[in-house]
């Protein structure tokens, strides 16, 4: 398959809600399959929702109650992997016959601490697998553990061969190499950054690695949180999240123009042969790389996954 429609998904959460927030996901898939979308990216932490602007009443040699409490709320709203409530997922993506990436804050089952982390599934065989943030930016180390290499995954399926980033973590070269490394076709880069330079990192991405890439992100202000937690949300001038989700082509082509200040689809249709014919210029892990100067080898990084 060379050709398919993918979209990217920028909507609010139900922060703090699980189970309500999982219905939303229900809605705009059934949005997105009726405009043709094979492959749909929701963004960073939708599920439970990024916690933009909580300080966990916490500060260097300080926590607090209110922050414990705080942070068991949101762990109790975050998401187990294994879980019904990835069983739930992954029936949706059969539901609406489409691949499907979501950002969760995930509960690890035995100890806990909470993952920023990328899922996958398939329209046939439900689960694929999972990407765990590997570093989490300032602040949210508070909140989120670093992933490992095991985690640094991706995934080779009928629609293209699927791998990505989460947020700033494409900041890091490295990172990076290692999805191109993997061969990567469609590169998912769900984030919370809604600044004008985001966009260009992505265009950046897809010119490195000779890849579309999908950048997805919520829309979020501070009003959509429960009333009860808006009081402990730190005031700044990026108190909300204006989106800035867009497609990128191989070539850094914006084909989906970046979305702000609403929720919405972004779609686009995409030809894989790009992905090929684009490296003709530049094929960073192909004629353009140095074996003889540089070793790069990610011990624990796991074989490409079959789907």
């Amino acid at each position: 398959m060379d050709k398919l429609t993918v979209g990217v998904v920028q909507a609010t959460p139900v922060f703090f809600d699980l189970n309500t927030t999982l219905k939303r996901v229900d809605f705009w898939l059934q949005e997105a399959s009726q405009q043709g979308c094979r492959l749909v990216l929701f963004p960073e932490s939708f599920i439970p929702g990024y916690p933009r602007g909580l300080t966990f009443d916490a500060s260097i040699g300080h926590r607090g109650d209110p922050g414990r409490d705080l942070y068991q709320k949101y762990w109790e709203n975050s998401v187990e992997v294994p879980s019904k409530e990835v069983e739930m997922l992954a029936d949706l993506a059969k539901k609406y016959q489409t691949y499907l990436g979501i950002g969760v804050t995930e509960r690890d089952q035995v100890n806990g601490t909470l993952y920023c982390t990328l899922l996958y599934f398939s329209p046939e065989y439900g689960y694929l697998g999972k990407h765990r943030k590997l570093k989490p930016t300032g602040v949210e180390r508070l909140v989120w553990g670093e992933g490992q290499a095991d985690t640094l995954i991706a995934v080779n399926a009928k629609i293209g061969r699927l791998g990505g980033l989460i947020c700033w973590e494409n900041y890091m070269p490295l990172a990076r190499m290692a999805m191109y490394q993997m061969g990567v076709q469609i590169y998912l880069a769900p984030t919370a950054d809604a600044r004008p330079g985001w966009t260009a990192t992505l265009q950046h991405i897809a010119l490195e690695g000779r890849c579309f890439v999908l950048g997805c992100n919520q829309f979020f202000r501070k009003e959509d949180y429960p009333a009860e937690y808006q009081s402990l949300v730190k005031e700044h001038p990026e108190d909300f999240c204006r989106g800035g989700s867009t497609i990128i082509a191989p070539d850094g082509k914006i084909l989906s123009e970046p979305l702000h200040d609403k929720e919405g689809i972004l779609t686009a249709t995409i030809d894989l042969t790009d992905t090929v014919r684009h490296k003709l210029d530049f094929d960073v892990v192909g004629h353009y790389s140095r074996d003889d100067v540089f070793d790069f080898k990610i011990p624990g990084q796991p074989k490409i996954l079959q789907e």
